[in-house]
């Protein structure tokens, strides 16, 4: 027989009729938890399947990227949604949207999604490969911001901090939902947190970097019904004379 084996022969019972894919995603995910992440190795992982070794590494790198099928999908889609949306379209509010599709893939698959959170908590290598994954969305993020703010002085600072809080404000509320053990509604909590980042950095946010007076240059005059007006104009200009 050849190395590719026939699908299913010899796989563990639940894996035999799924696609060859999430057949190696299901048996690694089982020898991880059952074994461990260390202690268990590719062979382990396509005898489990039924499938042959050139078929893991056709899909997978290494075995670290078999707890993170999806990711270089939801890059591509952030990616060319980002590519097509509108330059009318609030900057800020377009990378929250981006970040909301992260969240799906996440949202989409609460058992798969808290395991993982589990052994990458226990296993630094994984830790590491998953931080190497944020980067890149953050990079996606911030790139697409400073392509949005070129005409900012100021326009390459304010694309990595606001890329950052985006992360961050969606890492918050995620990881709060997995370490609950998926309970609770996760899309509410992620957009919550978003809308923070959009009510600080938005185009509707409050202009706090505005002059003072932009802000409170106002005046309440209380007087006595008969009082002549122009001894009340010559009061209030004396008045904002001392200030």
């Amino acid at each position: 027989m050849s190395e590719e084996r026939s699908h299913g022969q010899g796989a563990a019972p639940g894996t035999a009729a799924l696609p060859m894919r999430e057949a190696l995603i299901t048996a690694a995910l089982q020898l991880f938890l059952e074994r461990g992440f260390e202690q268990t190795t590719v062979d382990d992982i396509v005898t489990l399947a039924g499938v042959g070794r050139r078929s893991f590494f056709r899909y997978f790198p290494s075995k670290e990227d078999v707890l993170f099928p999806d990711h270089e999908r939801c890059l591509a889609e952030m990616t060319d949604f980002l590519s097509t949306g509108s330059h009318d379209d609030d900057p800020v509010g377009q990378v929250c949207d981006a970040a909301r599709l992260v969240l799906r893939m996440y949202a989409d698959s609460p058992t798969f999604s808290v395991h993982r959170y589990r052994l990458t908590k226990q296993v630094p290598g994984l830790r590491t490969h998953e931080l190497s994954v944020v980067w890149r969305y953050e990079r996606v993020l911030a790139g697409h911001l400073r392509e949005r703010f070129t005409d900012r002085p100021d326009g390459t600072l304010r694309a990595d901090v606001i890329a950052a809080a985006v992360v961050a404000a969606h890492n918050h509320a995620l990881r709060s939902w997995l370490r609950s053990g998926g309970q609770g509604d996760v899309i509410t909590s992620v957009d919550e947190a978003l809308e923070f980042v959009t009510t600080s950095w938005g185009q509707g946010r409050v202009p706090t970097d505005a002059p003072p007076q932009e802000l409170d240059d106002v005046m309440v005059v209380i007087a006595k019904r008969r009082v002549p007006m122009w001894r009340l104009v010559r009061e209030i200009e004396t008045t904002l004379d001392r200030d």
